[in-house]
């Protein structure tokens, strides 16, 4: 038995960071990239490492630079983590497992430290694996939940749902993390959108190593849980422009949306210390008329533009500052 199960990487297109603060978001899978989980039986339960787990190199600036792309810990402590949470939930509702032993082997081409959800992508690829290895359905909507409690509760890592949610629906979708959902059911509401409402848009993300995730002196949790007036607002306002996009693409009216998507990314810029890189890519974006926002913490943008002229231009403009630019593949193909 031969186990291959896929998870992808994702853009927020509007709403972020609001999701990890009872807002509303909304995002969709870009299939150009994927982590891959593979599982096969064998006698023993082995877990084996990838490229990104090595610990030899060349010289130090070869483990250095290692350590800018991949962080100190690779994709082992994700796979651990995740077969122990699969265990302890099955434990915990009394589903029985049968005894056979597998090893898993996983490989992933998302584009590591640019807010593309590569984690959370390996550990969701886990899971299929192990739902479909011992014959365990989980509803889709669960699903996001567990694997957000991998990161957060078995390894310690700070994170929200909505790159698990997306990464377990697929396709387009509008999340509602309401506080009344979130705390009772455990979930937000979450609904599927048609793909096709969506404008052109491009994904661009940087390929400077040290340019990665925004840097976070500002305390904004600690002034979210203080209750302070600018940071209780600015997590309102993001969550109403979700709303808003939702409402204009259902409305048919997605090539509107591209001043919403700005409005994201500024109202971001004045509360958050930014990297000057991540600050260049939005504005060289901005400067051949497309819109421009962080996909997740910074490093990739997403946006939209008006034409194959003006794609041309955004290539143009960033081929010389080592990003890469591409049209997202949202729906198989």
């Amino acid at each position: 038995m031969l186990i291959r199960k896929k998870a992808y990487a994702r853009a927020g297109l509007v709403g972020n960071p609001s999701d990890g603060y009872f807002g509303k978001t909304i995002s969709f899978i870009v299939r150009n990239y994927c982590a891959e989980v593979s599982l096969f039986e064998t006698p023993e339960l082995h877990i084996e490492p990838n490229e990104r787990d090595h610990s030899v190199f060349d010289s130090i600036e070869s483990l250095a630079r290692d350590v800018r792309q991949f962080g100190y810990y690779g994709g082992i402590r994700l796979l651990k983590a995740s077969v122990k949470r699969f265990f302890d939930h099955c434990t915990r509702h009394d589903i029985p497992l049968h005894g056979r032993n597998f090893t898993l082997r996983y490989c992933s081409d998302i584009p590591p430290q640019v807010g593309m959800a590569g984690s959370s992508a390996i550990i969701t690829a886990c899971w299929r694996a192990l739902l479909e290895f011992y014959g365990v359905e989980i509803p889709k909507h669960i699903l996001p939940s567990l694997v957000l409690s991998v990161e957060n509760d078995e390894l310690g890592i700070p994170a929200g749902l909505q790159d698990r949610v997306i990464q377990s629906y697929e396709g387009v979708v509008f999340m509602d993390f309401n506080r009344a959902s979130v705390e009772k059911l455990g979930h937000g509401i979450y609904e599927e959108l048609d793909p096709a409402l969506l404008p052109p848009l491009y994904v661009a993300y940087t390929k400077k190593l040290s340019e990665g995730t925004e840097v976070f002196h500002n305390d904004i949790r600690g002034r979210w849980n203080r209750g302070e007036r600018e940071i209780v607002s600015a997590m309102y306002h993001w969550a109403s422009l979700a709303q808003r996009v939702r409402d204009m693409l259902v409305e048919g009216r997605g090539r509107e949306i591209g001043p919403l998507l700005n409005e994201n990314f500024d109202l971001r810029r004045r509360l958050y210390q930014l990297s000057q890189g991540n600050i260049d890519m939005v504005e060289a974006a901005r400067s051949v008329g497309a819109s421009a926002k962080f996909t997740g913490s910074g490093g990739a943008i997403v946006g939209t533009y008006e034409d194959e002229a003006m794609f041309g231009r955004l290539r143009d403009v960033f081929s010389g500052m080592e990003i890469e630019v591409l049209k997202p593949q949202i729906v198989p193909v």
